[in-house]
């Protein structure tokens, strides 16, 4: 059994850690997922009971508290760390000016310097000695205890044991200040990523046969007609039955008005800026463009890149390894410097403090989340970290023609053989979920009796007791059935009836309005080369992408010829495919990133992608992969930067060229920058 518990208070990284081993450790639980940045927690259990045991667990973890409308509400934690640094503040002061005033005044200044520690660091102590009594009671692993409340808290005390009592106060002091920024700049990207929610409507207008009524959107069925007055948010996807202006802003991150007009369809989210105009709703809430976003952004740390794997390994053996390199260094060096361990033991603290990881531990998955909601904010839905990683490679990129670089909106634009050739074919058509099907809609008025599709080929059935094949020249040649090749472009389906042909329909379809900028802008932005993958014959593919910097047409490719094709293409460099129906889900599993276009897309093909355009739109995937390599490239510089950093105040603390409160005041400033470089993904992606 599988359950999300939402969460709130946890804004630390290594807290999240220890609190996901201490859920596994309860009997019954399969796996548990402690996510500080999304405030939730997955959980994998055998049973009730389990269940019972975890949500207690969680419930006492230090300022952790589950949400629940019926639960008693709780102080806000971060008031209580503000008040805490106060008092100590308020200790400190007078106590660094006493200090100064001689040995008269020592006293009265290690009792002030002692009050700041008590104050600032009774909660850090407090986690240390319940971390302690855990491994003592109920056997939990070491690691439980090894984090930087240990780190701090050793450091601190240890400074007061050799006489730096005011190290020993400001260590504390500026770990606090340290948490409390952390959590404020934490908290900040959390709502950002908020600021999505506010693409759900909170109520919708029903047209009934008795007038109109106001419900929650969640309870709009399909079918159901709905009126969309100036200024309303579109409540859920759907079909509209007049024409308006839509600002599309919320889902495409483009402030302009787009001009929608009767049958078109409308995305939840969007904000209707024309007239009042009834529409059809298509999908339920749950199922909306507005849905996938918010279950995707939320759900996108489960799917790990290799940095972050690397960093929580890191991290695991990291802090051990630390502490007992301190040890040595407090332990060995003054056996070698005429026994100076007050000098060494004072470096040892340092190492401590300034060696502590919160820095990668935080920074990392922030950024791959804040590149997440990025994306977001143009319609760009990713699956998770990983996907971002791998968009940031691509070099070669593939394109699906019919649905993807074109429009899908296939009309009837010429027939050949009569009314009954028409009529037969969208008889047939009308069957299939083919996107070539629409342009037969409310054609056919044959009934027919049985049929069966040949996927890239056509269609076949039983109509009036007579055999019915309807689909591409090459279905006929492949039943040796003769036909006479239409000498038009456009996309042409042949009916033949009891094996013979009696003509044709001629189909139109357009380009995408911003598929030539778009793919411009994919080569601008490093794309070395953009092929297309169809069925369609040579002549009509390239008569129909003329207009588009293409550098390669693969066409007649039936669909099990697509993935061969994708594959020949990976050897040129890193492949996304960008794809929209059911036969593209083959050619999205041999690619090593894929988009699913969101709007016409099927369900297969948003399942099997790693990144879904809700927008419907080519314009935001060089966005997409704008924003996939400024999140990558934060990431490498937090790496690079957090530990280049990190081994220079090593360095100076080793040498003892650093007192420890600086050395804490380093540790934070690493830790700000990182997390501050990270909040740079908040910004527009240019």
């Amino acid at each position: 059994m599988k359950k999300v518990i939402r969460i709130k208070n946890l804004d630390c990284a290594n807290c999240a850690a220890t609190l996901s081993e201490e859920l596994m450790e309860i009997e019954g639980v399969e796996s548990a997922v402690a996510d500080f940045i999304n405030q939730r927690i997955a959980l994998v259990y055998e049973n009730e009971k389990a269940l019972e045991k975890a949500i207690r667990l969680i419930s006492h973890f230090e300022e952790v508290e589950i949400i629940d409308a019926n639960a008693p509400p709780k102080k806000d934690y971060r008031l209580k760390e503000v008040i805490s640094i106060a008092i100590s503040a308020l200790f400190f002061i007078p106590a660094f000016v006493l200090s100064f005033l001689g040995e008269a005044y020592a006293w009265y200044a290690f009792a002030l310097y002692l009050g700041a520690f008590a104050a600032a660091g009774w909660s850090v102590v407090w986690k240390v000695i319940r971390n302690f009594s855990k491994i003592l009671r109920s056997g939990f692993h070491l690691s439980v205890l090894l984090d930087e409340n240990l780190l701090m808290t050793v450091a601190a005390i240890g400074a007061f044991s050799i006489g730096q009592s005011m190290e020993g106060a400001v260590v504390m002091l500026l770990y606090q200040i340290g948490e409390l920024l952390q959590s404020i700049a934490v908290g900040s990207s959390r709502g950002a990523i908020k600021k999505l929610m506010a693409l759900k409507s909170d109520a919708a207008i029903r047209i009934t046969e008795a007038g109109q009524e106001e419900i929650d959107p969640e309870k709009l069925q399909v079918g159901d007609i709905i009126l969309i007055r100036k200024g309303d948010k579109v409540p859920v996807d759907c079909k509209l039955l007049g024409a308006t202006s839509l600002d599309t802003k919320s889902i495409t991150g483009e402030a302009y008005l787009k001009e929608v007009l009767l049958g078109d369809e409308a995305l939840a989210g969007c904000v209707n800026e024309g007239v009042a105009v009834r529409a059809e709703v298509v999908r339920p809430s749950s199922e909306s463009a507005v849905a996938r976003i918010l279950d995707l952004v939320e759900n996108c740390a489960a799917k790990k890149a290799k940095p972050e794997k690397f960093i929580t390994r890191f991290a695991r053996i990291y802090t051990p390894a630390v502490v007992l390199l301190a040890l040595l260094i407090a332990v060995f060096p003054p056996l070698f410097d005429h026994y100076n361990f007050a000098v060494w033991i004072s470096r040892a603290l340092n190492f401590l403090v300034v060696s502590c990881p919160c820095a990668l531990i935080i920074s990392i998955p922030l950024t791959y989340f804040s590149g997440v909601g990025a994306l977001a904010r143009y319609g760009v839905l990713a699956k998770g970290a990983v996907g971002l990683d791998l968009l940031a490679g691509v070099s070669v990129v593939a394109f699906d023609k019919t649905g993807t670089l074109t429009e899908g909106r296939f009309t009837v634009s010429h027939v050949k053989g009569g009314e009954r050739v028409l009529n037969l074919a969208a008889s047939l058509e009308q069957q299939s979920s083919h996107p070539l099907a629409r342009a037969f809609v409310g054609m056919g008025s044959i009934e027919v009796e049985s049929c069966e599709e040949i996927a890239g080929m056509g269609i076949t059935g039983l109509v009036e007791g007579r055999r019915i094949n309807v689909g591409s020249l090459r279905y006929m040649q492949t039943l040796g059935i003769a036909v006479e090749e239409a000498a038009s472009v456009a996309l042409t389906v042949y009916v033949a009836e009891e094996g013979r042909c009696i003509g044709c329909v001629e189909v139109a379809d357009k380009l995408r309005a911003e598929a030539k900028d778009a793919l411009n802008t994919l080569k601008a932005v490093g794309i070395t080369q953009i092929a297309v993958l169809t069925g369609d014959t040579r002549e009509r593919a390239e008569e129909s992408l003329k207009a588009l910097p293409v550098d390669e047409i693969c066409a007649q490719l039936l669909p099990e010829e697509k993935p061969v094709r994708a594959e020949k293409l990976k050897e040129r460099g890193a492949l996304l495919y960008v794809g929209d129906g059911i036969n593209d889900t083959p050619v999205m599993a041999v690619a090593d990133v894929s988009v699913a276009m969101g709007g016409l897309g099927s369900d297969a093909a948003i399942e099997a992608s790693d990144f879904v355009l809700a927008s419907d739109s080519l314009s935001a995937l060089p966005k997409a992969i704008k924003g996939a390599k400024k999140t990558k490239r934060i990431v490498f510089e937090n790496i690079i930067g957090s530990l280049v950093l990190k081994f220079a105040l090593i360095v100076l603390s080793f040498f003892g060229f650093i007192p420890l409160w600086a050395a804490v005041l380093g540790d934070v400033g690493v830790m700000l920058l990182a997390v501050l470089n990270s909040m740079r993904m908040h910004g527009r992606i240019e």
